[in-house]
């Protein structure tokens, strides 16, 4: 199948026009026209290799959805025309505990990302949603409710399971407060479902002029934690904290405005180790965890709970031509608040 998307050719690089050939069709395969594709912050650690070295070329992208054009002879999951959504990962052992529980994001053996990896065979670079096309396992893609602004739906395979996916797993319901730390691409996600959710909610952050989004979008409250006062304020207030912030914070400052019993649960990934005192964690009985994504099951859950309450991302559409600009303003976090390509500009 013939593809032409954008690609970083080298670690650190622009990301160019590049034409490039998917597989043909496999039994159990589908293929599907992208219609958007969402930029995520991942895809810029990626490229500019701040996780390691990378595989290059670098289609990247791994919140997408499009329209299926053909289905493999054995596959029956989707017809032609059914709108579907590709998240993080396109493959996984599918024979371990995990796979096998529905967990395939923490695959004993390694999920196959949707992009930068190896494809399961072992020789071929996987492609990402930076593209006008894409083949996958019908397995591994969800079907997308047709009532969502699918501009607003690209984001949700990445942005908005990962933030569902520990809410549903810390039981955010009503009676219980839950503050989600940072209101950007991930936050933002994660006040729409909490609030869906029944929980009270509250955003904790650096930056008072979102707090009219914030409040748009469903918190009950937002904070300001620019002082001491903020956080005695707050101390042993929260049932559950969501840290959606790349960037390194005080954990422990904030792991103190944790209940009895409480959760704060890492969902950014800061570059540098995150430092705890034990004491923070003995005195009250709490606890630092983490999560990512989730697995096809429950992302498929995410996507019907998104349909049914009309949740979707809220996103700035842009052209092919416009990636490495978004870039440079994601990082600078001036975009509200996801940036996603509309496919037909490639």
């Amino acid at each position: 199948m013939q593809s032409k998307g954008y690609a970083a050719l080298a670690g650190n690089s622009h990301l160019e026009s590049f034409e490039f050939e998917r597989r043909s069709l496999r039994p159990d395969d589908v293929a599907l026209d992208i219609l958007y594709g969402g930029i995520c912050h991942s895809d810029i650690h990626q490229v500019r290799e701040e996780w390691g070295p990378s595989l290059f070329p670098m289609v990247p992208g791994h919140e997408i959805v499009g329209r299926v054009t053909e289905v493999g002879s054995s596959a029956h999951k989707f017809k032609v025309g059914d709108l579907i959504g590709v998240g993080v990962f396109i493959d996984s052992c599918r024979k371990c505990e995990n796979c096998l529980s529905g967990l395939q994001q923490y695959c004993a053996e390694g999920m196959t990302g949707t992009y930068n990896t190896l494809e399961r065979d072992g020789s071929t670079i996987a492609f990402g949603g930076y593209s006008n096309n894409f083949v996958i396992n019908e397995n591994y893609a969800v079907r997308v409710p047709g009532n969502l602004a699918l501009e607003g739906v690209a984001p949700l395979m990445c942005a908005g399971i990962t933030l569902y996916s520990p809410l549903k797993h810390w039981n955010a319901s009503p009676g219980k407060k839950v503050a989600i730390m940072g209101l950007g691409g991930l936050g933002h996600m994660g006040v729409k479902f909490a609030a869906a959710l029944g929980a009270h909610v509250t955003v904790l952050s650096h930056s008072p002029s979102k707090k009219g989004d914030a409040l748009a979008m469903g918190a009950h409250e937002f904070k300001v934690m620019d002082s001491e006062d903020s956080f005695k304020e707050l101390h042993r207030h929260f049932d559950l904290i969501l840290n959606t912030v790349s960037a390194d914070m005080p954990i422990e400052k904030y792991l103190n405005l944790v209940k009895v019993d409480g959760t704060l649960v890492m969902i950014g990934l800061p570059i540098n180790p995150v430092s705890v005192g034990a004491g923070s964690l003995i005195g009250s009985r709490r606890s630092l965890a983490g999560s990512m994504i989730g697995g096809i099951d429950e992302l498929q859950e995410m996507i019907d709970f998104c349909g049914k309450h009309n949740i979707v991302s809220d996103v700035e559409v842009i052209k092919a031509d416009y990636i490495n600009q978004a870039y440079e303003r994601t990082v600078a976090s001036d975009v509200k608040y996801r940036f996603v390509i509309d496919s037909s500009t490639y």
